[in-house]
């Protein structure tokens, strides 16, 4: 008797173990990342607040859990054509499917049925929404599959991935305003700034692999890469992120200059963090660790809701700008 329960206890979490691998190929721990959709939600709301209705709360629940199983679906397809170059990283080799713990074929199932999910969730929210989360999902496909494959082109790796950025800008703003879109000014910046996130990602793996041969046989893209070129093409974006979010901020609304230090602050320590040994800035999802960086950007966030919503006419005084009247949305 004892034999027969330690054997059915043994299956029991034999189980669980491939159901958390099923689970875990699916990155439930990246979907912190659809955070950024509350921005396009705020933006909405600050440029449009006739926008807020009765049910937009439930449709932005809705919304996050349709991103999230889109994402989730994004994900698994990576996992799946990422696995054999996986094999050859230091650490990625111990995911469940380089290290033989998922059937591909069923790994392709939940890759089609999370998008299928999410994308029919999508369509309960509004029409363009729908659409925006379907090119979400065939964003993962250009990103992912040859011969297209853009994670092997480099700096178009950085860029085709930071995309997902204002993806999420616009799946936030859809749930409020489906007819109209945000300013390009803030779509650039938002852009610039995912690409810088992802192009620290890419500095911190390069330098943590610390061989060039290495690093190219495990990303096609790092092939031509240097510390050089990707410490460049940080500053860059970082640069060009600024930049942008400087004209969204002196066209409409100048009280956002005030936290322009702390925007700074914000790029200067992710450098900080990208630069140290085995940066944790290679796994985003563990960034929760940084306690600082996180108590940070929590003071940033609650610093730029204040302003946003705040009207200093001194401010427009100092600077000798005239307050934008017009609407700046453009209707389709």
């Amino acid at each position: 008797m004892n034999k027969a329960i330690s054997s059915d206890s043994g299956m029991n979490q034999n189980k669980k173990a491939v159901l958390s691998a099923y689970i875990s190929i699916g990155r439930p721990d990246h979907w912190f990342k659809n955070v950024f959709m509350v921005f396009g939600l705020l933006l909405a709301i600050f440029l449009e607040p006739a926008s807020i209705n009765e049910g937009w709360i439930f449709s932005f629940a809705l919304a996050i859990i349709s991103t999230c199983l889109v994402a989730s679906s994004n994900y698994v397809i990576n996992e799946i054509l990422d696995a054999p170059k996986d094999k050859l990283h230091p650490k990625k080799r111990f995911r469940p499917i380089p290290s033989g713990k998922v059937s591909i074929p069923i790994a392709y199932i939940e890759w089609l049925l999370l998008s299928l999910l999410g994308i029919t969730l999508a369509s309960l929210v509004n029409t363009s929404f729908l659409y925006m989360a379907i090119l979400f999902w065939v964003a993962g496909i250009f990103y992912n599959f040859p011969p297209i494959r853009t994670k092997d082109i480099v700096y178009l790796d950085v860029i085709s991935e930071a995309l997902n950025n204002p993806i999420r800008l616009f799946l936030g703003w859809f749930v409020l305003i489906p007819d109209q879109v945000p300013p390009i000014s803030v779509i650039i910046a938002y852009w610039m700034a995912g690409a810088f996130f992802m192009g620290s990602k890419r500095l911190a793996e390069y330098k943590m692999i610390n061989n060039h041969e290495q690093a190219g046989n495990y990303r096609a893209s790092f092939r031509r890469y240097s510390v050089e070129t990707l410490t460049i093409g940080q500053f860059f974006y970082a640069t060009s992120s600024a930049f942008f979010f400087g004209i969204f901020i002196i066209r409409y609304h100048l009280e956002l200059i005030l936290c322009a230090p702390l925007i700074a602050g914000f790029f200067a320590y992710f450098v900080k963090l990208t630069l140290k040994p085995d940066s944790p800035v290679q796994n985003p999802e563990k960034l929760y660790k940084e306690y600082g960086f996180m108590a940070f950007i929590f003071f940033l966030f609650l610093i730029f809701i204040l302003l946003l919503f705040t009207e200093l006419p001194v401010i427009y005084k100092i600077f000798n700008v005239v307050p934008y009247k017009i609407n700046p949305l453009w209707s389709f």
